[in-house]
């Protein structure tokens, strides 16, 4: 009789301690979401902007709109008058948050895309939509290369392909992009694009980086390499990378 009673108390308590847990988890995740979407204002692009535009002009159309924290670019532009005397360093789409990174000096503007820095040279590539994170790269951006190459393994029988992914690049800035979405002018509805889609980007490196970026170039035409961009910006954390392959990539 007696274990019979300690056995219903332990599994009260038991019944009590899972409830309390599943009520602090639940909450503590209630918390996380909410914080992810607590709204902020922020300016957002109404009506397309042409590259080249004066800060002054841009603000004809823009609008404060409340979205999501998570949604919000950590370059937004907070204070309009950040941007006097600068002009778009590339289109501004509607629904756009405004960015910092799309504003240059009248001065290091060029036609296209933005200046190059000293010592580096362009060099332009093209690549389908998926591999150029959807179209969102625009002039000024910073991107990293994810190569993967598929070296031959010499097994039993036969060559076994254990292809190997890996960051070649990091931090390559953006000059020009083409082939991205498009709006139509008299709508203002965007076009429709494909996930091959072909994006050409015209990028500035070092010479010998040049020499390492068409390596993979090849590589993408003759199939022995592919190429993934990723978009960075300020806050990108590029620590712990390592080459990936078949071994490591479950771990």
């Amino acid at each position: 009789m007696k274990t019979r009673i300690i056995g219903a108390i332990l599994a009260i308590v038991l019944a009590v301690a899972g409830g309390v847990a599943i009520y602090l988890y639940v909450a503590g995740a209630d918390a996380r979401a909410s914080r992810g979407a607590e709204l902020v204002e922020a300016y957002v692009v109404t009506e397309p902007v042409p590259q080249g535009t004066p800060s002054e002009t841009v603000r004809e159309s823009l609008a404060v709109d409340e979205l999501p924290r998570n949604a919000v670019p950590e370059d937004a532009v907070t204070d309009l008058g950040d941007l006097d005397g600068l002009v778009t360093s590339a289109d501004l789409l509607p629904g756009d948050v405004l960015r910092q990174a799309r504003f240059v000096d009248p001065a290091d503007a060029v036609a296209g895309g933005v200046a190059v820095p000293e010592g580096m040279q362009l060099m332009s590539f093209t690549l389908p939509a998926d591999r150029v994170v959807g179209g969102q790269v625009a002039p000024g951006d910073k991107i990293g290369l994810v190569g993967t190459i598929d070296p031959d393994e010499v097994g039993d029988q036969e060559d076994v392909v254990n292809p190997i992914s890996s960051f070649a690049f990091h931090g390559v800035l953006v000059t020009r992009v083409q082939g991205v979405v498009g709006v139509d002018p008299e709508t203002g509805e965007e076009t429709d694009q494909s996930s091959d889609s072909a994006i050409m980007l015209t990028i500035a490196l070092s010479a010998h980086d040049i020499e390492r970026w068409v390596w993979f170039t090849e590589g993408e035409a003759a199939d022995y390499a592919q190429m993934w961009l990723t978009l960075e910006n300020e806050a990108t954390d590029n620590s712990g990378t390592s080459p990936v392959d078949g071994n490591a990539a479950f771990q």
